[in-house]
């Protein structure tokens, strides 16, 4: 299915959109993560827009030349104070949240701070964080899984992700979705995206944000990651996600942290990028949560 791009011209970045489907119908929100593009959507989006929903799909912000600034901030707050300015053009109709990877992140960052602006709110391959501390007996192996954050605050972080024909993404796709069979078609917009160097830089920005505690987005996602999320949730994971392991689903989702519901389900048999690796199961999971919520509204 073909789509437009439409543009926002958000904290003096200019911020883009892939846009598909019905104009008059419910929307859909679907955001990207690391090292990854909207592109990744494509099956779901599709689906989507069959089943009558307007799909939106936000590059984040540094992901694209135009929204590239060296002044800007790159962290999951401001990314989802763009959410927001995002989901203000469709004053008046229902929208429902979907975040991957850092666009999940994104995402709780955006229904906590107003979650009166979502219909529904979709978080896949992350977990929500008010009660991280009870996954200690995974940490373990966990901190081992994350040790490429500590890759990311290098100085010669972005340039190393191009290295080698973009050797490292490509280490990233494997480990996370091991077993996974994709087609150069798939990562190649990812390639084009970060073969712009300020590209690379921004989406490494991301994770130097992580520690940066003297500023004040940071200290912001961090007491926002605490906070109930007031809008009906999904949470799907893939049961060989090399990134985020799905054995954390179990101890972190609260059901007292979600007054309007939560419900999780692992994906058997993908990995990390499980909207691209299964895109018919992960439309089934969202078609169910979102018509649930369409039917209340």
């Amino acid at each position: 299915m073909t789509y437009k791009t439409i543009y926002l011209q958000h904290d003096n970045l200019r911020l883009s959109a892939m846009v598909q489907g019905p104009e008059n119908g419910p929307v859909a929100m679907l955001v990207h993560g690391f090292p990854d593009t909207p592109h990744s959507w494509n099956g779901v989006a599709d689906g989507l827009a069959q089943a009558g929903y307007l799909v939106v799909r936000p590059w984040l912000r540094g992901y694209t030349p135009g929204s590239v600034s060296p002044s800007a901030a790159y962290d999951p707050f401001n990314a989802g104070l763009d959410l927001l300015a995002w989901r203000h053009l469709f004053q008046g109709r229902e929208v429902h949240l979907v975040g991957h990877d850092w666009g999940a992140v994104a995402g709780m960052a955006a229904a906590a701070t107003d979650p009166q602006a979502w219909t529904t709110l979709s978080l896949l391959a992350i977990p929500p964080f008010q009660k991280v501390e009870r996954a200690w007996r995974l940490l373990p192996k966990q901190l081992v899984l994350s040790a490429y954050m500590l890759e990311m605050q290098s100085a010669s972080a972005p340039a190393r992700l191009v290295d080698n024909q973009f050797g490292r993404i490509r280490a990233f796709w494997n480990s996370w979705s091991p077993g996974w069979k994709y087609a150069e078609s798939e990562i190649q917009p990812v390639f084009d995206a970060f073969s712009n160097s300020g590209v690379a830089w921004a989406a490494t920005r991301y994770y130097r944000s992580l520690f940066t505690l003297h500023h004040a987005p940071t200290r912001s996602i961090y007491a926002l990651s605490r906070k109930p999320l007031k809008v009906p949730t999904l949470v799907l994971a893939g049961e060989n996600d090399g990134c985020m392991q799905a054995a954390l689903l179990e101890p972190m989702v609260d059901a007292r942290y979600f007054p309007k519901g939560v419900r999780s389900c692992t994906l058997r048999g993908c990995g990390h990028f499980l909207q691209a690796e299964q895109p018919g199961a992960v439309l089934q999971e969202l078609l169910a949560h979102l018509r649930g919520q369409d039917r209340i509204h």
